[in-house]
């Protein structure tokens, strides 16, 4: 699936995102937008010369309300949408490209058997990414801190080895969550495969967004960044009542 620019969902990023650009030669670099469910998500990012200092994707409420409650269950769950992020973000960050998958089912642990979005931020291309099929069990040395990499049965398809999605990668989760049973609104993921991190996943729940309101999510500090990953230390989903829409914002970047 090629992600496209869109003139008109283009132009609406730039009017809702033109807020964030302040004085001081600070200005918005605009990615790409692709139609997800009849809204348009697209990516963005502001610069301060050379250096990031946020980016994000906005991401419209059409996309979530329309998101289908009806179908097959499928593994693994495919993309809906592959956006890639500014050239500029890709340069100063490492972080390169967003997947979105529409989880209408759900998936253990039990916690997350509700519909939600994955919105995938990778730091490796979208080849790279579909080469992922999980026959690689190594995992990285180190882990954030209070995250795992846990082995997850999934009903009519077995166990999958450190949370391994294939086309998607290994999911390093908070431990505290596998245990917990009530619906979650939220969840921040960390993706792996051969070792090396590979993306930054928010998950959150289709019940939450469509309460269209901000909220923040914590971001775990990750050790052995790489020499090319500049990591986002804040996240949050910043809701606009006049467009409908959230921006998802990642700022304080450091490396390791």
């Amino acid at each position: 699936m090629v992600a496209k620019k869109s003139p008109l969902a283009s132009g609406t990023v730039g009017i809702i995102i033109a807020g964030l650009v302040a004085c001081g030669g600070e200005r918005v670099v605009e990615g790409e937008c692709q139609n997800v469910f009849e809204g348009d998500i697209c990516t963005w990012g502001t610069m301060a010369g050379g250096d990031v200092v946020e980016f994000g994707a906005t991401v419209p409420v059409a996309s979530v309300e329309n998101a289908p409650m009806e179908g097959e269950m499928v593994f693994p769950p495919p993309f809906v949408a592959v956006v890639a992020l500014p050239e500029e973000v890709a340069a100063a960050t490492g972080f390169n490209h967003l997947g979105v998958n529409w989880e209408l089912f759900g998936h253990p642990p039990e916690l997350w058997l509700t519909p939600h979005f994955d919105f995938h931020f990778y730091t490796v291309a979208p080849e790279s990414v579909q080469a992922i099929d999980c026959t690689d069990p190594r995992k990285p040395a180190r882990l954030p801190n209070q995250y795992t990499l846990p082995d997850l049965e999934i009903p009519g398809i077995g166990v999958l080895l450190a949370a391994c999605v294939p086309g998607m990668g290994m999911h390093a989760v908070l431990e505290s969550e596998l245990t917990e049973t009530d619906p979650f609104g939220s969840s921040m993921l960390v993706g792996y495969y051969e070792e090396d991190l590979i993306f930054l996943e928010p998950m959150i729940a289709k019940a939450k967004l469509m309460q269209e309101q901000s909220f923040p999510m914590d971001i775990p500090a990750v050790p052995n960044l790489g020499p090319n990953v500049k990591w986002p230390t804040s996240f949050e989903a910043v809701y606009d009542a006049e467009s409908r829409s959230y921006r998802f914002v990642f700022s304080g970047f450091s490396t390791d």
